[in-house]
């Protein structure tokens, strides 16, 4: 296996410090990755020396910042494998891209009587954007349950699926229990019935190649913070024939062609849903991070990733008071639990006194934590900096929690 952590959190300048004169643990990965030397050495070389708005710009600065920006989509291109850099748009995050799809594709398609399939354990923000454009449409959210381990009810889904199925997103790793779907299965199914799918990829893209023309998914989602990126920026990818079709989601500059009093035509792919100064240096950091994932051996991160999980897993099943949130047999980067007594509040604050940085909360999943009849939980979720270390010292300090509550 040619993966050594150790080397790999030299990479990680945030990582060797110390909270509250412990070492810091970093176990809030679903959240927000930290950022490697390569990605801030991008954003501040940009910023030093290129600093300039792009594409219009009659000036050397403007062209170096327009190559770098353009070189960065090339880059996201070729990593979820999209046919064209004009299926890959700029937004803010998953959250940008979800809205996007829901407003530009849904109030154009859906009507009256249509539905939207959504998962019970969705994020919010593949949540709410579906319930406002159903509510301006009259097409009905429709939740696909969930098994008790945590799990895609996969019966239940292809029980819902028939010819007033417009519309499916699903995310392909759930940021509160770690479940990873069988979403290629579920494109497959959704398209008999001519229903067209969105996967939101912000838990997953930092763990596994992604590969959209195998997935045949028409839209994918995911955040660069979640892909040791930059916070603020994202992509949507899109088949090109479907963003070709659908209306700007926003207006402004830079996605016109043309504009008067009278009429407004729209830019060519993808700058029409790019309006307005774009986060250059944050599409930059991205292509850097990419970059720098796409250099080390993903067999073996995904290996290493796997045998930290494992070994959380493991140490959980035997630790007194600890109830793990879903027991989905594939999942990924996440363990979600509960103390038995404690609040999560509390276990995240003592937790974070002894150096241990994790996520309480409902993890914006109120869904899926209704259904564990829970209104919150102590998130664990892991890295490729992440060791079998960490898991010994979130234990430990789980120990001290017990000591002081109990």
């Amino acid at each position: 296996m040619s993966f050594d952590v150790n080397i790999i959190r030299q990479d990680f300048p945030i990582l060797a410090q110390t909270i509250n004169d412990k070492p810091l643990i970093y176990l809030d990965n679903g959240a927000t990755t930290q950022k490697p030397n390569a990605v801030i050495d991008a954003i501040c070389h940009y910023y030093r020396h290129d600093n300039s708005n792009v594409h219009r710009g009659a000036h050397t600065l403007s062209d170096r910042a327009t190559g770098y920006f353009e070189q960065a989509r090339q880059t996201v291109k070729a990593f979820i494998n999209a046919a064209s850099t004009d299926e890959i748009i700029w937004t803010k995050g998953t959250t940008e891209g979800v809205n996007l799809v829901a407003f530009s594709w849904g109030l154009e398609n859906l009507k009256a009587g249509d539905r939207v399939l959504v998962s019970q354990m969705e994020h919010h923000a593949n949540i709410v954007p579906w319930q406002m454009v159903c509510q301006r449409t009259g097409a009905e959210l429709v939740p696909i349950p969930v098994t008790e381990d945590g799990e895609l009810d996969m019966d239940a889904f292809k029980a819902l699926l028939d010819s007033r199925v417009k519309f499916v997103s699903m995310v392909q790793v759930s940021n509160a229990l770690g479940t990873v779907n069988p979403v290629k299965e579920v494109i497959e199914l959704a398209h008999q019935v001519g229903a067209k799918v969105l996967i939101d990829g912000a838990q997953a893209v930092a763990h596994w190649p992604i590969d959209v023309a195998e997935l045949d998914c028409d839209f994918y989602a995911f955040s660069g913070h979640k892909l040791y990126g930059p916070t603020g920026i994202g992509v949507l990818y899109g088949k090109q024939a479907l963003l070709d079709e659908m209306t700007p989601f926003m207006g402004g500059g830079e996605m016109i062609e043309t504009v008067t009093f009278a009429k407004t035509t729209y830019n060519k792919l993808p700058y029409k849903f790019e309006p307005g100064t774009p986060n250059i240096a944050g599409a930059i950091g991205l292509g850097a991070a990419i970059d720098y994932v796409t250099a080390l051996d993903r067999k073996a991160v995904a290996a290493h990733e796997h045998d930290v999980l494992q070994y959380a897993l493991e140490r959980a099943a035997g630790y007194e008071g600890f109830r793990l949130i879903g027991n989905a047999k594939n999942r990924a980067g996440v363990m979600s639990f509960v103390l038995d007594g404690a609040h999560p509040q509390d276990v995240g604050t003592l937790l974070d006194q002894q150096g241990v940085a994790v996520r309480t909360g409902n993890h914006c999943a109120m869904p899926i934590m209704d259904h564990f009849n829970v209104t919150g939980t102590v998130r664990a979720s892991f890295a490729l900096y992440n060791s079998r270390e960490d898991v010994d010292g979130l234990f430990n300090a789980l120990d001290k929690v017990k000591y002081f509550l109990f």
